[in-house]
């Protein structure tokens, strides 16, 4: 049998101990031939110790642990050999090999699934520090495309504002004239409003020191903000030529 451990490592366990000397020393009928079935118990278990160690097992796979667990399906039979030959797990210990009774083994799988749970946690955390990482670089390029149309927006609500003043101020006055000389006007001509809504530039420093969104400066730290309904004021004037007056004064 072959656990397989993270890192591609693997354990080797052998299950072929023969049992049929402590078979025997359990029927047997008198003492005697009782101590003789488990001394011979406790010499094939030694032998086989022996045996896995002269084949290494772990040599012929290349990230194995160099040592192999030979498994003894009951404490009974460990404890068996252990009354014959006392020094029977320092000698297997000497030669790579490990006992292992149900008991022991479980704990070992149980170690075993352990690392597999910390090798899935940090392949994870590596995974997401990964996508953090991409999304925040995606999240920049995104913020520099809505910067750009932030302000291209803003130049064409400025343009849009510059070319009302204009048609207020050099083109409807010379049309009204139109209807003081006699033409016959069927519709009139509807003012043209101009925009006061401008874009709002995101703000990457509106975050407070734990982390959490600072609403008090989303609220207050714009520029042009009224600071009462948050509506934008109109602050196309400031940008307008000397030669063209605003649209209240042209009409």
């Amino acid at each position: 049998m072959i656990v397989h451990m993270p890192e591609q490592r693997d354990i080797v366990v052998d299950v072929k101990t023969p049992l049929e000397a402590y078979l025997a020393a359990v029927e047997a009928q008198d003492e005697t031939e009782r101590a003789a079935q488990l001394r011979r118990h406790a010499q094939i278990v030694g032998a086989r110790v022996r045996e896995l160690s002269s084949k290494q097992y772990w040599s012929q796979f290349e990230r194995s642990p160099d040592f192999v667990v030979l498994f003894l399906p009951g404490d009974q039979f460990l404890s068996a050999a252990l009354q014959e030959n006392p020094g029977l797990i320092d000698d297997s210990m000497r030669q790579n090999v490990m006992l292992a009774t149900p008991t022991s083994l479980v704990a070992l799988l149980k170690a075993v699934s352990y690392g597999w749970k910390q090798t899935v946690l940090a392949a994870n955390a590596a995974e997401v520090r990964q996508l953090g990482e991409e999304i925040y670089k995606r999240l920049a390029v995104f913020g520099e495309h809505l910067a750009k149309l932030g302000k291209s927006l803003g130049g064409s609500v400025e343009s849009f504002n510059r070319a009302v003043g204009s048609l207020e101020q050099q083109v409807l006055p010379a049309a009204r004239r139109f209807e003081g000389l006699g033409l016959r006007v069927n519709r009139e001509i509807e003012p043209i409003e101009p925009v006061s809504s401008l874009t709002r530039t995101p703000r990457v420093d509106a975050v407070q020191d734990d982390g959490a969104p600072d609403y008090a400066a989303e609220d207050n730290g714009e520029t042009g903000n009224d600071g009462e309904t948050g509506n934008i004021v109109d602050n196309s004037a400031e940008h307008r030529p000397a030669d063209e007056p605003g649209p209240e004064s042209a009409r």
